[in-house]
Formats: structure tokens, sequence, C-alpha cells
């Protein structure tokens, strides 16, 4: 790989671009004197200022401000502006939690708002959705029970009873012993996903298809509410191709692997400090 590859290769990485973003608004801070200046008696409002006031007001009333409101919009400002240079020439914005985690708040949308921007490649699709072919195979056959353990709408009693189920499973007891009434089949073999979907309401197949083959597991959530389920056999027809499913495979990648991304972006953060900590003796 050429150097200008491999700078172009550094430059799609969400962190640089994250970084360079914070350079670029560092800078024109920087060229601008930064921020107010606390022990400035001046307040300007001018034509652009007031502008984005209006803009604001009408994406929530859709319609300009009247003189009159236009006129407490900017002494509004005015006053926040004032408070605001007060607690600066104060000191109040350091050392502050609230700020702080404010603050962080901010950085972390900026950083998440990175993360997502991501485009993963074909390679990395196509890994994701070998890995795991049953998720996207439109004809996939399952074969399964389950026991339904009740509405979702009380889902931490729900969750408990399921969890009941489970080790009353585990200890030997019959599935017959356990199930609760329902108009729904208790056993299915080899129904396609739309059938099963049909009967359990949208997606309820999929929660199958995430469970592990031969043991009972749970709690799946259906139309109906929670069930536990044991798959005792999943058939798959021909894997589609990454067009096909493309964005189903993308959403999967970005939903799992987030909280990797995020912790991966605050290490490489992490590594350009040199932390220092001095523990009570």
């Amino acid at each position: 790989m050429t150097l200008r590859e491999r700078l172009v290769q550094g430059l799609r990485e969400p962190l640089v671009q994250f970084l360079l973003a914070g350079a670029v608004i560092f800078m024109v801070f920087a060229l601008a004197g930064g921020g107010p200046d606390p022990g400035e008696r001046r307040i300007a409002v001018d034509e652009a200022r007031v502008q984005r006031i209006v803009t604001l007001w009408m994406q929530t009333w859709h319609r300009p401000p009247t003189p009159a409101e236009l006129d407490g919009l900017i002494g509004e400002y005015v006053q926040e502006e004032v408070y605001y240079r007060e607690a600066l020439r104060l000191g109040l914005d350091r050392d502050d939690p609230v700020i702080r985690r404010r603050l962080r708040s901010k950085m972390e949308f900026l950083a998440a708002d990175q993360l997502e921007s991501v485009t993963p490649g074909d390679d990395v699709l196509k890994a994701w959705m070998q890995a795991r072919p049953a998720l996207y195979v439109p004809d996939a056959k399952l074969s399964f029970q389950q026991i339904y353990v009740g509405s979702a709408t009380d889902r931490d009693a729900a969750e408990a009873r399921a969890a009941t189920i489970l080790t009353r499973l585990a200890a030997g007891a019959s599935p017959a012993q356990l199930r609760q009434p329902l108009s729904l089949p208790t056993t299915l073999s080899e129904a396609s996903r739309s059938e099963v979907d049909r009967q359990f309401g949208e997606a309820f197949s999929e929660g199958l298809l995430r469970a592990p083959i031969g043991q009972w597991t749970g709690p799946v959530a259906s139309g109906f509410g929670l069930h536990v389920v044991k798959v005792t056999a999943v058939k798959l027809g021909p894997p589609p191709a990454l067009d096909q499913v493309r964005q189903a495979v993308e959403n999967d990648w970005r939903a799992a692997t987030r909280a990797e991304r995020e912790a991966k972006a605050y290490q490489d953060l992490l590594k350009g400090y040199d932390v220092v900590i001095a523990r009570p003796q």
C-alpha cells in the first residue's frame, strides 16, 4: 500500500475525522479570540444572531415572531449572555460536576455521531452475514417447542416466571405441566419464517433463529407476550446476496458493535493523556 493510500485510508477512520473536526473548531475559536470574554462589557446582537433566534422560534411555532415577541426573544438572549459572562468571570464553569457531565455528554454524542457515520465495507458485512446465515435466509425452516410465559405488560414479572420455568425444565419437569392456555401451537415442525411470524407475530422467528439449538431458553418475545422456547432444528435455503439484505446486515452489525467501537474510540483518545493517580495511603 502506498503512502497516499495509507493516508486516504487513515482519513476515513471515524476517530481521525472526529479529531480533525475538533482541531478545526479549536482553530476557529483561536482565530476569533475564543469564547466570550468575561471582561467584555459590550454585547452585540448582530443580524446573523437575530436570524438564528427567528429560525429557532419558527421551528417551534411554524410562524415568524411578532415584533413584540422578537423584542422579548432578543431580551432573553441578552439576559442569558449577561449571566453567562458573569458566571465565567466568577469561574463557575470550573470543577462543576454538572457542567463536566454535560460536556462529557456532548463529547460522547459527537463521538457516537462519528461512529455511526462509518460505512462498513462489503468484506465486513459478508463476514458478519456468513457467521449468522440463519438470520438472513428468507425461507429458513424452523422446528421448535414453546411455552407461553405471559403478557409482556409487566416484563419484570414475566421474566421472573420465565426464569422459574427454565429452572424447573432443567430439573426434569414436563413442558406440558408448565404451559399456560393460549390458542397457539406448542410445537411446529419445519415451519417457514413467514408462517411462524404469521401465527406468533412479527419477528418471533428472529428470536428463534438467535436461540441455541436443542436447549430451552428465553424469554423470546412474540405478539402475545413472552415465551420459553426450545429450537430443535433449523433448515436453511440458499443464502441471499449481500445486496438483497445489506440494510438488515448493516443494522445488526452497528447494533452489536457499537459498544465495542465506542470503547475503542475512548481508548484511542486516552492514549493522548498521561494519567497520574495518587491513592491515599
